[in-house]
């Protein structure tokens, strides 16, 4: 079993997303250090990109921030490894970013270095089933788990695609980009039923979660909750003082689901 699947072994998983050098990489590593100690079981650090498809305005203006502050690949891959080796952070941690940064990186040498920096796994939305073989090679023989994602839309391509997940299989909950929602109106238990019926990889909701009561819901219906623009959004409006707004909204968002 990969770390990541670990993450899901002692209930259902709550797992942030936060973009790194959004407002500095200082205060990334002190949010991610904040997570990880407030009920985050395994948390996603984005690497910024130009042209972030599936990203809403939220995280498409954290995107920004973070290039027009001068972050880059490597910078990213030194703050990961400071959180392992001297902040001492042991949960597993999953790069999500887009297939040019990792191509333009070079594919063998990014999934090294974030090997070397203590990555687990990595998410690349703008990747479809059809062109995992770009990436599974050099994901597999630097020990990253290349999390797949379906969505309402994938159909009978669900199976397809759970039947090749490692980690964790990542449910998007709703068409578009990601973004805070009112509701979440996707059957995301027939969606479940579908993975669960040929792979015991877990499987974790995204995209629009904000609440409590939602993650608490979605949790019900998968093995975890997953979200990003709310926490964004909390940094955008707090900048370096958003450290114990962040920690005490995860810590809501844990509780939520901590008895499922």
């Amino acid at each position: 079993m990969s770390k990541i699947s670990e993450a899901f072994n002692n209930g259902k998983a709550f797992i942030p997303f936060i973009t790194c050098g959004d407002p500095d990489l200082e205060t990334t590593k002190d949010i991610v250090c904040e997570m990880a100690g407030r009920g985050a079981d395994l948390i996603e650090l984005g690497i910024p990109f130009s042209d972030p498809t599936a990203e809403g305005p939220v995280i498409q203006a954290a995107n920004l921030r973070a290039l027009q502050g001068g972050v880059t690949t490597d910078q990213i891959f030194q703050m990961a490894r400071e959180l392992r080796e001297d902040r001492g952070l042991t949960l597993p941690l999953v790069f999500m970013t887009y297939a040019n940064v990792v191509y333009s990186y070079g594919t063998d040498r990014f999934c090294a270095q974030a090997q070397a920096a203590g990555i687990d796994g990595l998410i690349l939305p703008d990747v479809p089933y059809e062109e995992r073989p770009d990436f599974t090679p050099a994901c597999g023989a630097h020990g990253l788990d290349l999390i797949a994602m379906v969505a309402p839309t994938s159909e009978d391509r669900i199976g397809m695609i759970a039947r090749e997940a490692e980690g964790f299989i990542y449910v998007v909950s709703s068409l578009g980009v990601t973004g805070t929602r009112t509701a979440i109106t996707t059957d995301i238990g027939a969606i479940v039923r579908i993975i669960r019926s040929v792979t015991d990889v877990p499987c974790a909701v995204g995209f629009g979660i904000s609440t409590p009561d939602q993650a608490r819901r979605m949790a019900q219906a998968s093995d975890g909750a997953i979200v990003g623009s709310a926490i964004v959004k909390q940094v955008a409006a707090l900048g370096r003082e958003a450290v114990p707004a962040i920690g005490d909204y995860v810590q809501s968002m844990k509780d939520a689901i901590r008895d499922l």
